[in-house]
């Protein structure tokens, strides 16, 4: 997501006691989270971790295979 849309914005539902509001934040915080939510289970686990390290490996193979997938139209526009 970060690599197609990099100024995306996420909008959160946040629950606070009896209120509710939305926020909005860049993408890139809440991948930057959602990567932290999946260290932190991996090193918070007793047990094995497989689905975390399984989380970790498909975000960056994603990252590292961007480029290929890209339509050559798409490509040569980059």
């Amino acid at each position: 997501m970060c690599l197609l849309f990099p100024t995306g914005r996420i909008r959160l539902l946040i629950f606070l006691g009896f209120y509710i509001t939305t926020i909005t934040v860049p993408a890139i915080l809440m991948l930057g989270y959602w990567f932290l939510l999946q260290l932190l289970g991996i090193l918070l686990d007793a047990g094995g971790a497989v689905a975390f390290w399984a989380h970790i490996g498909g975000f960056l193979a994603g990252v590292a295979l961007f480029g290929l997938f890209l339509r050559p139209r798409r490509r040569r526009q980059r």
